[in-house]
């Protein structure tokens, strides 16, 4: 199913975080020395403060409490949520720890942001795209964009590109 143009901001944003996992994933693959964990893990964490953590805040004040009489599973958006809590606390570890336990830190953090990415996309975005009506979509587009813009410094910056 082609994705709302009312879902686009997030959407884009999550290609943000899926491109990271891919970083990460290639990153430790190539090179698993500490220095390049160490890397790898301020890069997720500057990226976290750019884009991730005010996009779970877009989620969580704005598309969550639009869509959920919507959704069937009752559980879904709850759990979105605290895998949200869960990612904002790693991101605190990623930043403060060091050696082994950062590494896998690093790699349960590219799982997790891979896994809530994609159950976003192909259930949450696919539910809501079905139950609600062209004009609910058109209404919750523009407050997601209107969010986007005020709390996501920019959404075409990736902390990558300036390297």
């Amino acid at each position: 199913m082609r994705r709302d143009r009312s879902l686009i901001p997030l959407s884009h944003q999550h290609q943000h975080g899926l491109a990271l996992c891919v970083l990460i994933d290639r990153g430790l693959k190539k090179d698993p020395s500490r220095e390049n964990v160490d890397r790898l893990s301020q890069m997720a964490a500057e990226m976290a403060r750019i884009e991730l953590l005010s996009h779970f805040q877009v989620e969580e004040e704005v598309l969550f409490p639009a869509v959920r009489p919507l959704i069937e599973d009752g559980e879904l958006i709850g759990e979105l949520i605290a895998q949200h809590r869960e990612m904002q606390q790693m991101i605190e570890d990623l930043s403060s720890q060091r050696g082994e336990p950062r590494k896998r830190k690093l790699i349960a953090f590219g799982g997790l942001l891979n896994e809530h990415i994609r159950t976003e996309e192909r259930r949450l975005f696919q539910e809501i795209q079905a139950k609600a009506g062209e004009f609910r979509l058109a209404q919750l587009g523009r407050e997601i964009e209107d969010r986007v813009h005020k709390l996501c410094p920019s959404t075409r910056y990736l902390p990558w590109e300036t390297r």
